[in-house]
């Protein structure tokens, strides 16, 4: 049994047939196939059907398939790690963070690193809605903290990070805030609901609890959003940890709105797989991996 077989049956099932597969791996379809029965010789049975056009793992080969796909991950991840190893401290490293997050965890992991590591600069961009994504996906972030909404999962590896709630709120005095219940749809479309506009472009467009057929107001940033609602001039989703002080002062207040509850989403450190890790993104990504600071990186000079 070889790794090349393995990545070959891995290449199969991803691709739907050996012809896909060999063009993936950049092989004659014979080299595959021939791969795929040594395989099956050295194993006593068969790993998929070819009754039909697409070939399909039989109940044997689908238990076998379930280990392999550990094993090539497992080889990623080391082949990752000796990347690492070998490579040199980079000069820059690129990081995109949710605006919808607090920096503070972020930027106390990268301050320690950035003492470890003087000479990398360390580009920190926060981005809107699916802006994140849009960096990372098109190669101008190293690593992203971001939710999974629209993330191809299968082209990244993600550790989790933390939290946030957004919360729909209103000012004191604002009409909708002054009344009993939960608010229909229908009601608060009497009201300026105030957005935030995404900068992840038109493929990364991840704009949420938009209220349809209501009036809107788009603004470029939650502290833009904030002073709005705050001012009276309307309502909207907001970070909780933007606005714990105006809820406990009663500058703001929570709003029960039919289909818009608190939303609670879930955040990860998110790199994609087909880009190796220098030293210091290996560094940060093994911290949060470990939730534990290195300690024995080599000082620049």
């Amino acid at each position: 049994m070889t790794l090349d077989q393995l990545i070959a049956l891995d290449a199969i099932v991803a691709t739907g047939t050996f012809r896909a597969a060999a063009d993936r791996l950049n092989k004659a379809q014979s080299a595959v196939s021939h791969q795929i029965r040594k395989l099956e010789d050295e194993l006593g049975f068969t790993l998929l059907s070819r009754d039909a056009y697409r070939p399909s793992l039989t109940s044997e080969g689908e238990v076998f398939y379930r280990e392999t796909a550990r094993v090539l991950e497992q080889v990623r991840s080391l082949k990752s790690v000796a990347a690492g190893l070998r490579s040199e401290q980079e000069a820059m490293i690129s990081i995109a963070i949710t605006s919808t997050m607090a920096l503070e965890p972020v930027l106390d992991l990268l301050g320690t690193i950035k003492q470890i590591y003087p000479a990398t600069n360390i580009h920190v961009a926060s981005e809107m809605m699916g802006g994140p994504l849009a960096r990372l996906m098109a190669g101008d972030a190293d690593m992203i903290f971001a939710g999974l909404q629209d993330v191809p999962i299968d082209e990244v590896e993600t550790l989790p990070f933390g939290a946030i709630t957004i919360r729909p709120v209103a000012s004191a005095g604002f009409e909708a805030a002054q009344k009993p219940g939960v608010l229909s749809r229908l009601e608060m479309q009497r009201y300026t609901q105030v957005v935030v506009s995404g900068t992840g472009g038109k493929d990364f467009d991840q704009s949420r609890d938009v209220l349809s057929g209501g009036q809107r107001w788009t603004v470029s940033d939650f502290e833009a959003k904030k002073s709005i609602i705050k001012a009276g001039l309307g309502w909207g989703g907001m970070p909780e940890h933007l606005i714990q002080d105006d809820l406990a002062s009663g500058a703001l207040v929570p709003l029960r709105v039919d289909g818009f509850p608190p939303r609670h989403t879930e955040i990860f450190a998110i790199r994609r797989r087909d880009k190796h890790m220098g030293k210091v993104m290996s560094a940060i990504w093994t911290s949060i991996e470990t939730d534990e600071m290195p300690i024995d990186a080599p000082q620049s000079t």
